[in-house]
């Protein structure tokens, strides 16, 4: 009886841990002064952040004390994304004025303007050793430029999408692009094979698994689909965002144990990976308003939230627990 009582114990204590790991509060709200935030990105190590505004520029942050660092203008009409390259020395931009702008991060200078998009540019990402940008656009393509030259003109342009690029995952051997038409398209470099998953709905934002076995694909219809990448089957659903017709970010917590999204409604939903329930849902606007863009830190539970013309911060609560030595 006292070895059972202690396997009911222990079983409990890990529940315990699970409810106040999920258990989040605001640590810090800022005004970004930019305008509205269109997106926010932690830097490769999660010490800094990028947020994109409607005000035509980008902002350094260190999200821990709200410093705004640097300001990074030159574009001509609003940010739609932007990343940080891995040594964390350089940026790439995006902008609804049809232009990627590879930026030096401590001069706050350009180094190189890229214009060769039709379209808005709606999302940009780097290859693995930031030698490559990589750029999605509303004009249904995908570039790639070597910045490593002064070459203007991508080195490659994948044209196979028929309507408007939302998303963008970028692998050592592999591009994933999502589109509005629907589907989610897999180009493998090494092989040079196309394949494409049809899903049926308007995809509006892409992400994937740390085992890279897995595409987390946010849809208009209100639900986001957990995609299997070699078989293309969808292994799960989650609901319960209502996007409504708005491009809402979606998210994977640190080791891939919770999904996170914006909302419709002024807050984050999240869900258990597994078991698709919702397990939290926190108030980031009490007057309700769309959560669009939202980003995981890289080593940690801190979610970073654009909330109009503010960035939050939000962590998981602190508690220490105490075990009975005897237990173990």
């Amino acid at each position: 009886m006292v070895e059972l009582f202690l396997v009911i114990v222990r079983v409990w204590t890990k529940y315990f841990i699970f409810l106040i790991k999920m258990n989040y509060e605001l640590k810090k709200s800022f005004e970004c002064d930019q305008g509205a935030v269109r997106a926010v990105r932690y830097n490769v190590d999660g010490n800094y952040c990028l947020t994109c505004g409607s005000d035509r520029k980008i902002k350094l942050f260190n999200p821990k004390n709200g410093l705004m660092i640097k300001t990074y203008a030159g574009h001509g009409d609003e940010v739609n994304d932007a990343v940080g390259s891995c040594d964390s020395g350089f940026i790439l931009s995006g902008s609804a004025d049809k232009s990627i702008i590879y930026w030096d991060v401590s001069t706050g200078l350009p180094v190189r303007r890229l214009r060769t998009h039709a379209g808005a540019v709606s999302c940009v990402k780097f290859n693995e050793d930031s030698s490559v940008a990589i750029s999605g656009s509303r004009d249904n393509t995908v570039q790639c430029f070597d910045i490593r030259t002064r070459a203007l003109e991508p080195i490659q342009t994948l044209k196979e999408a028929k309507d408007c690029i939302t998303g963008l995952i970028v692998t050592e051997h592999k591009i994933i692009s999502s589109s509005l038409d629907g589907c989610i398209r897999h180009y493998d470099l090494r092989a040079g094979e196309l394949t494409c998953d049809k899903v049926g709905e308007p995809i509006t934002a892409v992400t994937m698994t740390s085992d890279e076995q897995c595409v987390l694909a946010s849809c208009q219809d209100g639900v986001i689909r957990l995609i299997d990448i070699d078989g293309g089957e969808a292994l799960s659903e989650y609901r319960g965002h209502l996007p409504k017709d708005y491009k809402i970010e979606c998210g994977l917590l640190k080791n891939d144990s919770h999904i996170i999204s914006g909302s419709s409604f002024g807050c984050v939903i999240i869900w258990d990976f597994l078991e698709a329930k919702q397990v939290n849902t926190l108030r980031i606007n009490k007057d309700g308003g769309v959560i669009q863009s939202l980003n995981c830190h890289p080593t940690n539970e801190d979610i970073l939230v654009a909330n109009r013309r503010q960035m939050q911060l939000w962590s998981t609560i602190d508690f220490e627990i105490i075990e009975d030595e005897k237990m173990s």
